[in-house]
């Protein structure tokens, strides 16, 4: 039996941002199956009414893969790609499987021998990246840093030396209600020539991109509390 396609669907970063983040192709795709496979059930419909679905929504089969569900069989979720339908995967915010559990579907997918394809979308990790103005040749996300002071400020210092020694990006993000502790350690604990690149609210209306040394930073005042930011550290040679 012919197996389906696993189309990963990118969702906007923002409110209000549907027009930036969505392709004609990810239209016509969301039309063309009424399966999906998400991290949140809720904000999943709300996307998709944006993004132009003419499916009635009470015909669509929506697996919930929230954080409650995740270390259970996988079997369920592949049922409909197992018998040759083609289903949606789709996080909470950006893109399926870039900081994200829906990783783990596709790697099962891959193991299963199902056809994965990435639809183009917003990335905050790359759109931070590309506004940044540091090396897009070589970089690593580092998700979160530890949330404990001393260690935190040690990782802060190891970010550094790991930039100048390979003329690497750090990328790095923090609960959105802890930026602001987040930047003030970064302020105590890097040199004031290192550079920082703060990101915040990518694609909204609102949206803030600024690159300073460590140095300028710190006499700066912003607020980044409750707003999703990705820091970006550089230290040249």
């Amino acid at each position: 039996m012919t197996k389906g396609t696993l189309f990963l669907i990118p969702v906007p970063l923002a409110e209000n941002a549907a027009q930036k983040s969505f392709t004609p192709f990810l239209g016509d795709t969301i039309n063309s199956i009424s399966t999906y496979i998400v991290e949140n059930e809720k904000t999943a419909r709300k996307f998709l009414k944006e993004a132009g679905l003419k499916i009635q929504q009470s015909e669509l089969v929506v697996h919930d893969y929230g954080k409650h569900k995740r270390g259970n069989s996988m079997v369920p979720y592949f049922k409909e790609l197992m018998t040759g339908k083609d289903v949606g995967l789709m996080s909470e915010a950006g893109c399926p499987g870039i900081a994200d559990p829906g990783a783990e579907i596709v790697a099962e997918a891959h193991k299963r021998g199902i056809r994965v394809v990435p639809l183009v979308g917003p990335s905050s990790i790359l759109l931070a990246l590309m506004a940044s103005g540091f090396n897009g040749q070589s970089f690593t996300f580092h998700g979160y840093l530890p949330i404990d002071k001393v260690e935190r400020a040690k990782r802060i210092k190891e970010l550094e030396q790991l930039s100048q020694k390979n003329r690497q990006t750090q990328l790095f993000i923090e609960t959105p209600f802890r930026n602001n502790h987040l930047f003030e350690d970064i302020m105590k604990n890097a040199s004031g020539q290192t550079q920082l690149c703060v990101a915040c609210n990518l694609t909204a209306q609102d949206e803030y991109v600024k690159t300073l040394p460590i140095g300028l930073w710190r006499k700066e005042r912003i607020d980044l509390h409750k707003k999703p930011t990705i820091f970006l550290l550089y230290k040249g040679s």
